[in-house]
């Protein structure tokens, strides 16, 4: 009889979390709590499971966590990205899927193109949280014909919520029409460093995100991203999180440096 080993079995905590049902911390209280079996067996912290084994939570076999879905929707105007059932044009009730999903950041309900929604949790938090460092693209139509200055004074900045809109590419493709390409997510923001400009935006389509774009995905169609383009979007989120941790080291290096301090003891001395 061949030996289980450790190298082809997964911690019980972390296999319970895997199935999504709850955290790990979580998990671990179950266990505690004499409400988990392993192939009928009760079970403590520590435990292992291998494959073929039958886990069981007061009773209850554990469900394997759904397959994990990355999707790319064309957003029509007048669909709102939000998951409250008490909208009625909500994005998923739109999308009808099976599996339950997220909408990944916002796009308004006037606005049309590109968003993204998924079941991983993980995911989410992760773009968002990544979001100022990378790009969306945008083909806006405004009111009035576009002037150099208009683009000039888009691209350089906007006083707009109390602050002043980074510095961006704004490109002209037609008299009314330009392109956008920001790494910012304020409120409604292209519309509102438009009207500070008194124009008025009557078409706004996002045309992509990260590495991801529209392509032939029509209004109202979607589908999942490939693989390779999974690969590129985990790709940039390492970096993300590498550069947000060079950030906030030369953070803390700056407020926390020695001569900060002989600074601060000197201006008491002198008191």
């Amino acid at each position: 009889m061949v030996e289980k080993s450790n190298d082809n079995s997964i911690n019980l905590n972390k296999y319970i979390s895997s199935t999504g049902i709850c955290s790990r911390r979580d998990a671990e209280k179950l266990i505690i709590e004499g409400k988990v079996t392993i192939n009928g067996k009760p079970t403590q912290l520590g435990n292992r499971v291998f494959e073929g084994d039958i886990v069981k939570i007061n009773g209850q076999p554990l469900k394997q966590k759904p397959k994990t879905l990355y999707i790319a929707l064309n957003k029509p105007v007048g669909i709102v990205c939000t998951t409250d059932s008490k909208e009625r044009k909500n994005i998923v009730k739109f999308i009808n899927h099976t599996e339950r999903l997220f909408p990944i950041g916002r796009l308004d309900k006037p606005s049309e193109g590109l968003i993204f929604l998924t079941n991983d949790g993980d995911i989410v938090n992760k773009i968002l949280r990544a979001g100022n460092n990378h790009q969306k693209e945008y083909i806006v139509t405004v009111n009035k014909p576009i002037t150099e200055e208009f683009i000039q004074k888009m691209s350089h900045g906007i006083p707009i919520l109390g602050t002043i809109t980074k510095k961006c590419k704004v490109e002209k493709v037609n008299q009314n029409t330009f392109k956008i390409v920001l790494t910012q997510g304020l409120n409604r923001q292209i519309r509102r460093m438009c009207q500070y400009l008194n124009f008025e935006v009557t078409k706004l389509q996002r045309t992509r995100i990260m590495n991801v774009s529209l392509g032939t995905l029509k209004v109202g169609e979607w589908r999942e991203l490939t693989s390779k383009e999974m690969g590129i979007i985990n790709q940039m989120l390492a970096d993300s999180s590498k550069t947000e941790e060079v950030s906030k080291d030369t953070f803390k290096k700056k407020f926390t440096s020695p001569n900060k301090k002989k600074f601060h003891s000197k201006k008491k001395k002198k008191r």
